[in-house]
């Protein structure tokens, strides 16, 4: 455990704020930077008088906050003298009684305007309302869209507060985190500055998954000395060829994020040992002159290639066509000593400061307005569409503007040669929407390198695309199924919306005269009962239902919605039946009960009560989730069916029971990001309920193995099963299946025993 650390004298404190403030001058002085000191020490004065007596949560003087923020904007982002001063400044007009104007007055009308847009944007991107975080972060992009610099010190100020996040209650960290993987590290990621990205993500994760992390940085360490050995098997070769052709470069082992590791062994069921790809090797090289750049990187790939095996299909060429947050390099992949791929990055001293700095970069390099810069603005033009046609929901706002923060693109030629960057998975509509928002409303079809292809057809890097239009053509609702592209999302929501309208306010009238009628209060939870007795994904889809009477509301609602409001919401209980297919055939099997009912996972989760609580839910707590004879004081999400041991969060619903989620379960992110103030940090009591798990095991088919699987989980482990799905295709069989379990102990048990089995090869939990 920590020791608690000795409070220090006056004249200490005031020490070590003057050599935090040296330390950050001193970076600045060995900076390429125009060396401005005068006004940044002014600025370094005037935060430090500002937040005279004022103290972080961790107890210390809260300049530091700001010294710190401005040390990563000069050295870990490379700005200088402006930005500098502003994140020295960037809390004052926040949390003290200066203005903008006083601001403004001492330091002119840039760093001012940095302050301005700092503090509009201040205390995260979001509130505690939707529509306060929504507005929020269109003020967070606007700014982007004046100057990119506001935003990288916003970038900077969350690193630091994910620095020290451990000071935090722990519903405020599940918030911040949330909100850090949902928004903060994408955007990182598509202003090109991968160090930060990198750290935001393993931080989230080291305060999501605080086991977790632990455990993988152990197992790193615990295998360093072997990947060293084999890392120095495969460059010392590589480093004597680059010597004996004379070039001047760095070489290291770049060893994959604690985040990206945990990801790859959640997405392939793979146990650490069994993460081949741990590091790449990475050579920066030196030239003077950019021109040079291209043939020096071929040249090393030549030297590396004439020594190991060349993986047939993964180059990368990015020196060529730079992806559009200005990364450029040349990846190679290669079969190293030990029998495994390695990939190899190539990249000239200017590309690896693009590469970790981003954008910031280029004005150190003063390359003008070239095609990185260009695409920077082309992606700022889209952001600047999308805020002035914003989605009405503010999630769907977040979740439309988080399709542009991804940074996987492909390229493709229009017929006239022009090349256009679109994210990867883009259909021949999200190109037609690309091109102009009235060719994705007329848009019929497209060609794909002359030939014809459907609306949906996905494009690939190089290839040639033109769009087919028609007058005749009207905007469809399940377009939105062939979509990956913020733009176009959102103009086909646009257009859909407003064809809608007439219908939608009909049905508003029908709905509203019908409470009226039966003397209905509307409230939350009689909007979400209706909602699912309609299946409507929300409000305007109910009212279009009812505008277009294709639903009437009947008057069995009325004593329901009655009888729920008196007596609280029982549902009944129900078994599931087993499904078991071979191939084409689907072979039911009898059920230990004569009350089967369809095979569907989320009827089993909906047999236990759930207790409403009698007072309010103070999220600053614990909150502690039983299970007694009278039922759950939680209720667990269907989206991502959380377990006993999982690491989860509860979310408290419009009902005000607490919902509880997987930590990175892809909702409890957009929970996280979008309503802090509603998020509560669990754990799980000694006796809990049993719990519906998915697991998927995989292997070689043989006679009698379905016999083995089902005696060693009902006979052996005593194991309840809820619903099974096997498929055998030539000599291989995928099982699904749905089990009830007491914890995440019993799964790991379940699946380690099934592996045992002859002929299974995989068996995994699926989330």
């Amino acid at each position: 455990m920590d020791s608690k650390p000795t409070a220090l004298t006056p004249a200490q404190e005031d020490k070590m704020i003057e050599d935090a403030f040296k330390d950050l001058l001193d970076g600045y002085l060995n900076s390429n930077h125009r060396k401005k000191v005068e006004i940044i020490e002014r600025a370094f004065r005037f935060a430090k008088e500002a937040h005279s007596g004022i103290r972080r949560r961790s107890g210390e003087p809260y300049i530091m906050h700001p010294i710190a923020v401005a040390k990563i904007v000069s050295k870990e982002i490379g700005l200088g003298s402006t930005s500098i001063c502003a994140a020295l400044l960037h809390d004052v007009v926040e949390d003290t009684e200066y203005t903008v104007d006083d601001i403004e007055q001492n330091f002119g009308p840039k760093i001012a305007q940095f302050v301005e847009g700092l503090t509009k944007i201040s205390g995260g991107i979001f509130g505690d309302k939707a529509s306060v975080q929504a507005e929020n972060f269109r003020k967070l992009l606007l700014t982007m869209s004046e100057d990119i610099r506001v935003v990288l010190i916003k970038m900077a100020d969350r690193l630091h507060n994910m620095r020290t996040l451990g000071s935090m209650a722990p519903n405020k960290r599940y918030k911040i985190a949330g909100e850090t993987l949902y928004i903060y590290a994408p955007l990182a990621h598509r202003l090109g500055l991968f160090a930060i990205k990198t750290e935001l993500e393993d931080l989230s994760f080291k305060h999501e998954h605080p086991d977790i992390y632990r455990q993988i940085s152990e197992k790193i360490h615990e295998s360093e000395a072997r990947r060293s050995a084999v890392y120095s098997d495969f460059s010392e070769p590589i480093k004597r060829k680059l010597d004996s052709i004379g070039i001047k470069y760095d070489a290291k082992a770049r060893l994959k994020s604690i985040y990206s590791i945990y990801n790859k062994m959640e997405t392939k069921h793979l146990p650490f040992e069994e993460v081949y790809d741990l590091y790449a090797m990475r050579i920066v090289f030196e030239c003077d002159d950019q021109s040079k750049e291209k043939a020096i990187c071929w040249s090393i790939y030549s030297a590396i290639t004439d020594l190991y095996q060349l993986h047939p299909t993964r180059t990368r060429d990015w020196i060529a066509t730079p992806k559009a947050n200005g990364y450029q390099a040349l990846h190679l992949t290669v079969m190293g000593p030990d029998g495994n791929w390695i990939e190899v990055q190539i990249r000239s001293r200017r590309m690896d400061e693009i590469a970790e700095k981003g954008f910031a970069a280029h004005w150190k390099y003063k390359i003008g307005e070239g095609d990185e810069e260009s695409e920077l603005n082309a992606w700022l033009r889209t952001i600047k569409d999308i805020l002035d046609n914003p989605e009405p929901s503010a999630i769907d706002f977040l979740n439309t503007l988080k399709l542009n923060l991804f940074a996987s693109e492909i390229v493709v030629f229009t017929p006239a040669g022009e090349l256009l960057t679109l994210p990867s998975g883009s259909t021949v509509l999200d190109l037609a929407f690309n091109l102009h928002s009235e060719i994705g409303m007329r848009c019929i079809a497209g060609k794909v390198n002359h030939k014809l292809v459907p609306l949906s057809h996905v494009l690939r890097s190089g290839d040639q695309a033109e769009v087919l239009t028609s007058k005749t053509q009207t905007p469809q609702p399940e377009w939105e199924n062939h979509l990956v592209t913020a733009k176009a999302k959102t103009r086909l929501r646009q257009a859909l919306r407003k064809m809608r309208q007439p219908m939608i306010a009909e049905g508003r009238k029908i709905f509203e005269k019908w409470l009226a009628d039966n003397d209905i209060q509307e409230s939350n939870a009689v909007i979400s009962k209706i909602l699912g007795t309609f299946h409507a994904s929300g409000r305007d889809d109910l009212y279009y239902q009812l505008g277009a009477q294709e639903i009437v509301l009947a008057d069995f609602l009325v004593k329901t919605l009655k009888k729920s409001a008196a007596h609280g919401d029982d549902r009944k209980t129900g078994l599931l039946s087993t499904i078991i297919k071979f191939g084409k055939k689907v072979m039911p099997t009898t059920s230990s009960s004569s009350n089967t009912e369809t095979a569907d996972t989320s009827a089993d989760d909906a047999t236990e009560k759930i207790l409403t609580p009698e007072k309010k839910i103070n999220t600053k707590e614990i909150y502690r989730l039983k299970h007694t004879a009278d039922g759950a004081n939680y209720k667990l999400a269907q989206c991502c069916h959380p377990i006993h041991g999982d690491d989860v969060m509860g979310f408290i619903n419009d009902e005000g029971i607490v919902e509880i989620h997987s930590l990175d379960c892809p909702e409890a992110q957009v929970l996280k990001a979008g309503y802090g103030s509603r998020i509560v940090a669990t754990e799980w009591d000694t006796a809990p309920e049993r719990f519906l798990a998915h697991l998927k095991i995989e292997g070689i088919d043989r006679h009698g193995i379905l016999q083995e699987l089902i005696q060693l989980i009902s006979t052996h482990m005593g194991i309840d099963i809820r619903k099974l799905e096997i498929e055998a295709s030539g000599e291989v069989f995928e099982c699904d299946l749905w089990v009830k379990v007491a914890d995440v102990e019993a799964v790991s048990d379940l699946c380690r025993q099934a592996r045992s089995i002859d002929g299974v090869t995989s068996a995994a939990r699926v989330h």
